[in-house]
């Protein structure tokens, strides 16, 4: 594999997969920012709707779905987009779902939006019902 840099038109934003890495299902191994910006740093975000409640009772896409909606509210509340995002961390309460949320993130996110991403398995989160959590990182260019 050689190296791969994609440019994300308009945001100064780049995705880089480095030769001799494997290639990372919808995910970049390194995102640069080439451009003065304002950082928006999202606080991980879970299942609940505006009310509170959880959405999803059980069911990993349902939480996974809701979670995606809270960050694309947060998102927009900063003034970002989701073109802006350069990094997610998700946690887990079981990492054989990662499939079913990479199928979530790849409805939610625009085509050659693959920010750079970790994942880890947790034992628990804030509530016992909860089964996935993201935060987000986003670089917002001067001027947009």
């Amino acid at each position: 594999m050689t190296e791969r840099s994609t440019a994300r038109p308009g945001t100064g934003i780049r995705e880089i997969d480095a030769a001799g890495l494997p290639p990372g299902p919808g995910y970049s191994h390194a995102v640069s920012v080439d451009v003065p910006g304002r950082l928006v740093v999202l606080s991980g975000q879970i299942a609940l709707d505006a009310d509170g409640n959880l959405v999803g009772a059980g069911d990993v896409e349902a939480q996974t779905r809701q979670v995606f909606a809270n960050l694309e509210a947060a998102l927009t509340a900063a003034g970002a987009r989701w073109e802006h995002v350069v990094r997610l961390g998700y946690f887990l309460r079981d990492a054989r779902q990662v499939g079913v949320v990479r199928a979530v993130r790849t409805e939610m996110l625009p085509e050659g939006v693959s920010p750079a991403a970790s994942l880890v398995e947790v034992s628990g989160l804030v509530r016992d019902d909860l089964l996935v959590e993201i935060e987000a990182w986003a670089v917002v260019p001067s001027g947009a």
